[in-house]
Order: structure tokens, then C-alpha cells, then sequence
């Protein structure tokens, strides 16, 4: 039987989990009675820990409170959590940098020693290559991240890429990012259709808008951006046939490039696009593996130019 002290902390542990225990699934966690957890669980009300009860069937489950008592990480959240505010320190989300480094301070400050040498090992065999990506005030993430949740209509001004302001009006679905830029997925209710739009390039207004029903026909949002990053604003758009898997082709074609179709075991099939043939034609050099070219039939009309060329370099 755990000591008390022990008890409570599996106790808050368990608890943490997003589910709802009966007092006799925790009774047989901790090897006790359900009496005892009555009483440990008014202990952590006094600590200051939200403990709900369900009527009925006496399910408990730890709410959200006013204030941030301790979290219990095991080794691989403390681990992944250090990481990521690392990672957060130097991202694409604007003026987080400071509090990322000052919520890393505290987190290593309670570590135990083993997962300090851990971090320590991984800050020094880790290099990050800046992001490069344009960057995105956290408010406006979080205002359109609260619109999503509560189903309201975002009302924001839009910058376009030649520079022109327009006002906007959508029912947000989801938030995408692409590791260097952030993209909002929604229904364009003056054009009736679903766009994207680049979160850098948004001003949210306030208040937002009416709620809405979310909309059955909602497009997967990771895909419904890779479409349209990677080829709809170009001026060439290509379908490639690649001579491997799509599961191969994803080790080397990023998402942002392009979208990869399975077409069977040993094939997929590549839609991106680019403003020249040359930039199209200088990537698909890199891809380690053959391809045909199915469209357009200027890039088939390009590539044979610049064999030629290379031929004749190379003697």
C-alpha cells in the first residue's frame, strides 16, 4: 500500500487523465478501499485541486480551476514539454519567445537530475534552422482559435498578396500549420465557397460574428491546404507520375511542395506547381528516384531542352 503522501500524488496523477474514474477503479489503482479515496479526495479539494463528482455513479474526473496547482509530467512529458518550449522559443509565433524561455527555466529548475542530463544531451546534439516562415501574432491565433471552438463567424481584414485590404467574413474550421507558415481553412460566406487564408496576413475585428452550424461538408483541412499552397497560386501547375511508393515519395517531398496521390505499391502520382518550368524542373532533379511528366506538356517541352544543354556539358 502506497504511504499517503505517495498515494495522493498517483492519486492527482490518475485523475489527470481526460476520463472519469468510479471510486472503485481508483480504490484498485492505489490498493485501497473506496473509503480511503473519499477521504484523499477531499484532501486535494483542500490542497486547492477541482475535483468533480458525477451524480449517480460516483465518477471523479479534475476540472479546470482558478488557479495552476502542480502538474505531474512522467519522464516523457516532462521530456516532450521542454522540447516543445525550446522549439516554441525560436518558432513562427510572435512574442512568445521571452515566456517560452522564462516557463523553461522554471520547468528544468524542478527536473529531476536524470532528465536534466537527458535535456541537456538533446540541447547540444540539436541544431534548429530557423523557420523563416512570416510571423503570426499569438492573439490572433487564439481569437481564431476561440471562434473555431464556440462556432462564431470571423469577421477580419485580409491583406492579399499585391497589397490590397478587403474585409472578410467566414465561418472558421480549422487552423493549419505548415511548420513555417499558419493558415486558416473556412467558409467564405460572401463568395460561397471555402477558402485558405494566411493567418499573418489577418486582422481580426471584434466582436465576432453571429454562431453558426458547422457544415457537414467540411474538407479535410491539411489537405484542402497542401492543394492550395502548392499548386493553385501558381502559374504552371504539374501532375507527375513518381516511380515509388507515396509512403518513399513522403520522405523527400514535403507536404508544402506538394500533394502525393497513391496510385499502388511501386507508384504514386505528385500535384504541385511553381511560377517557372526551371524552378519545377531544378526540383524534380533532387527526388532519387524516376517520374514521368503527365501535364503540363510545356514542362515535357522544357525538360528535353535542358537535357540537351546538360548532354552537351558534360561532353
Amino acid at each position: 500500500m502506497l504511504e499517503t503522501s505517495a498515494r495522493l500524488l498517483r492519486l492527482l496523477s490518475l485523475l489527470q487523465t481526460p476520463r472519469d474514474w468510479s471510486g472503485a477503479e481508483l480504490a484498485a489503482q492505489l490498493g485501497v478501499d473506496v473509503r480511503t479515496v473519499r477521504r484523499d479526495i477531499e484532501k486535494l479539494r483542500a490542497l486547492g485541486y477541482p475535483v468533480h463528482a458525477s451524480a449517480g455513479a460516483a465518477g471523479y474526473r479534475l476540472g479546470a480551476g482558478a488557479h495552476l496547482p502542480p502538474l505531474l509530467l512522467d519522464d516523457e512529458e516532462a521530456i516532450a514539454v521542454a522540447m516543445g518550449l525550446r522549439t516554441a522559443a525560436g518558432g513562427t509565433i510572435a512574442g512568445i519567445e521571452e515566456s517560452s524561455l522564462r516557463a523553461l527555466a522554471k520547468l528544468e529548475q524542478v527536473l529531476p537530475s536524470r532528465l536534466r542530463h537527458r535535456m541537456t544531451a538533446l540541447q547540444e546534439a540539436t541544431v534548429a534552422v530557423p523557420a523563416g516562415g512570416p510571423r503570426v501574432d499569438p492573439d490572433t491565433l487564439t481569437a481564431i482559435a476561440a471562434a473555431i471552438r464556440d462556432h462564431h463567424r470571423l469577421r477580419f481584414d485580409y491583406r492579399t498578396h499585391e497589397g490590397e485590404t478587403s474585409r472578410r467574413v467566414t465561418e472558421p474550421h480549422r487552423l493549419v500549420h505548415t511548420g513555417r507558415r499558419w493558415y486558416l481553412t473556412g467558409w467564405d460566406v460572401a463568395r460561397e465557397d471555402w477558402r485558405t487564408y494566411r493567418v499573418d496576413r489577418l486582422t481580426p475585428r471584434t466582436p465576432t460574428g453571429p454562431r453558426f452550424t458547422p457544415r457537414a461538408d467540411a474538407p479535410d483541412a491539411a489537405d484542402f491546404v497542401s492543394h492550395g499552397v502548392t499548386s493553385a497560386p501558381y502559374r504552371y501547375r504539374a501532375r507527375l507520375r513518381l516511380r515509388a511508393s507515396a509512403e518513399r515519395a513522403a520522405e523527400v517531398i514535403a507536404p508544402t511542395v506538394g500533394v502525393l496521390e497513391a496510385v499502388d505499391d511501386q507508384s504514386c502520382l505528385l500535384h504541385t506547381g511553381a511560377n517557372s518550368l526551371d524552378s519545377l524542373a531544378s526540383y524534380m532533379a533532387f527526388f532519387g528516384f524516376d517520374f514521368q511528366v503527365l501535364e503540363p506538356p510545356e514542362l515535357r517541352v522544357r525538360l528535353r531542352e535542358l537535357a540537351a544543354m546538360f548532354q552537351h556539358a558534360a561532353g
